[in-house]
């Protein structure tokens, strides 16, 4: 298996990051792929994907180069998957097409030994070209612009709130746990020990290096690292994980028709979705309602008992009381 050897101060200065570019490849993974993980993605899947085809078919080298640089053996190329700056992150979220420069920029011969990597042996004639990186970052271009930018507001919300989700289960539960449910693979070993997946791979070190975690809204991830100094230190290493399925998933949700008459449907869709503690930018990315409107619900749920709320860390987290689980278990007829 393939196991970090990560000890508490490489854990303790670790930080969780928004990235625009690793949302878009995760999304070009998905129009790739053509299998959706659930409703809402098999829909946007539907809007998108003819068009993306249509791309690839007036493309015929691009055509070719993504299957090769996503990997037929479940190896991405490393140039396409850089490491995010936490430099930009703390400003707000490193900017798409700042984050792009880096791919774009990749030198040539850089490009094709990791293309190679990938593919497992020699590229194709047609892809030895010196064009490649300019290629693949013009179709991340396209994918970020005519597919994730217009829901973006959306995607980072929900991003947002995974982070908060994942903050209050550390507070709770400590890095095991929340290492464990990051990704099927992954699972905290113990003595130091990071497993990141089920491969073959020999053990990395991490001591003395950043580790960042990344959420993204389509279900896949992968492992990101610096290329290493000539002495072979690597400073940056990145986990890019999947958002989990409720946050991915907000049509999962419904309230009962009973339930929506008696409270209204905003507010009875709030109360359905704290079966767990969530906080109001959590419940605002799942809900798709206004900061205000999210306040106001859960203020008369407040108020009639139906919900309580505890701080975690600098994060306000609302509950479903005994009364209102009474309320939203209750047989409709």
């Amino acid at each position: 298996m393939g196991w970090w050897e990560v000890n508490a101060d490489t854990l303790a200065g670790s930080r969780f990051v928004v990235s625009p570019l690793c949302e878009t490849t995760a999304s070009l993974m998905v129009l790739k792929k053509d299998s959706p993980a659930h409703p809402a993605e098999r829909r946007w899947l539907e809007r998108h994907r003819p068009a993306f085809l249509e791309r690839l078919a007036a493309d015929p080298v691009t055509a070719l180069l993504v299957p090769v640089a996503l990997g037929r053996h479940r190896w991405i190329a490393d140039f396409l998957t850089p490491v995010p700056l936490l430099e930009r992150a703390a400003q707000g979220g490193a900017e798409f097409y700042d984050e792009l420069a880096r791919i774009r920029e990749t030198p040539a011969d850089t490009a094709r030994a990791d293309l190679e990597i990938a593919h497992r042996g020699p590229l194709p004639d047609v892809l030895l070209r010196p064009d490649l990186p300019e290629r693949i970052a013009d179709l991340l271009e396209w994918v970020w612009r005519e597919t994730v930018a217009p829901d973006w507001p959306r995607r980072r919300r929900v991003i947002e709130a995974d982070v908060v989700a994942r903050t209050d289960q550390l507070s709770r539960a400590g890095w095991a746990a929340a290492l464990d449910d990051m990704h099927p693979e992954m699972r905290w070993l113990g003595d130091n020990r990071l497993q990141i997946n089920t491969r073959a791979f020999p053990p990395r070190q991490l001591m003395g290096s950043q580790l960042l975690f990344v959420p993204v809204t389509p279900r896949t991830g992968w492992i990101s690292t610096d290329r290493p100094d000539a002495d072979g230190t690597v400073h940056r290493n990145a986990v890019v994980y999947p958002c989990s399925g409720t946050l991915a998933e907000p049509e999962r949700a419904a309230a009962p028709e009973a339930l929506d008459r008696l409270l209204g449907a905003g507010r009875a869709s709030v109360l359905v979705l704290l079966d767990s503690p969530m906080s109001t930018t959590h419940l605002v990315a799942l809900t798709g309602q206004g900061l205000g409107s999210v306040g106001r619900h859960l203020k008369v749920l407040l108020d009639a008992g139906l919900v309580g709320r505890r701080r975690a860390g600098r994060s306000v987290l609302y509950y479903r009381s005994a009364a209102g689980d009474v309320l939203v278990r209750a047989p409709s007829s």
